[in-house]
């Protein structure tokens, strides 16, 4: 299971701000937003609302994943994001580090997820009661016991890339939830939101932001 909450202690890092939305960097570690008791109080929500007052939550990334995030700095900008995931309009590019090597270069997985109630928060694969889940993903490198993955889910479920990764047989590396056999091998999970593409909520331009992983 995962570990005690310690949260890192690193500055914000601004990726994008203006009149609508804000593009933070977030560590791997943080919650994106409190826990249900006060050793899960700090957050990024709570850390960039000290910085800007305004900001308002859009989409989450789990705590231990790193990357790209969005908010909405008025309601206006945080419903029309809102809207954008929800129509599935936003590209996610992730990147990932998995167990095991690849011979195909690409590929798609379609299995559906539900949470495992006795096991909660863990999701898993029910073919007879689970929501849609899809993702595609593109192969970096590859070697004997490890290979680097470009994941672009399509839908949104909780946990989707890391039981997505589980469920073929390549669980992403450092993961204490769905690899825990590999935890005390690495520092951290490695999976990070690597890039975000949107319209401005204003403007309806296109817009790319994108965070290099750090591992």
């Amino acid at each position: 299971m995962e570990t005690a909450y310690a949260p890192p202690k690193k500055p914000l890092v601004i990726l994008h701000e203006d009149r609508e939305t804000l593009v933070v960097n977030k560590p791997s570690g943080l919650l994106s937003v409190p826990g249900k008791t006060e050793d899960l109080a700090d957050c990024l929500l709570k850390r960039v609302q000290v910085a800007f007052p305004d900001a308002l939550l859009v989409h989450r990334l789990d705590r231990d994943t790193s990357g790209v995030m969005v908010f909405g700095m008025t309601a206006h900008g945080q419903r029309h994001l809102s809207m954008q995931f929800e129509k599935r309009v936003v590209k996610k590019v992730y990147v990932a580090r998995v167990a095991g090597r690849f011979v195909e270069r690409s590929g798609e997985i379609n299995l559906p997820l539900i949470v495992d109630w006795p096991n909660r928060p863990l999701q898993m694969v029910c073919h007879k009661t689970g929501r849609a889940a899809f993702t595609e993903w593109k192969l970096l490198k590859t070697g004997c016991e490890e290979s680097r993955l470009r994941l672009m889910p399509k839908t949104g479920r909780s946990h989707q890339l890391r039981v997505h990764c589980l469920a073929i047989g390549h669980p992403i590396l450092g993961d204490q939830l769905y690899a825990p056999e590999t935890a005390d091998s690495y520092p951290r999970m490695m999976l990070h939101a690597e890039e975000l593409r949107l319209n401005h909520p204003e403007s309806g331009k296109g817009m790319k932001f994108r965070s290099k992983a750090p591992f």
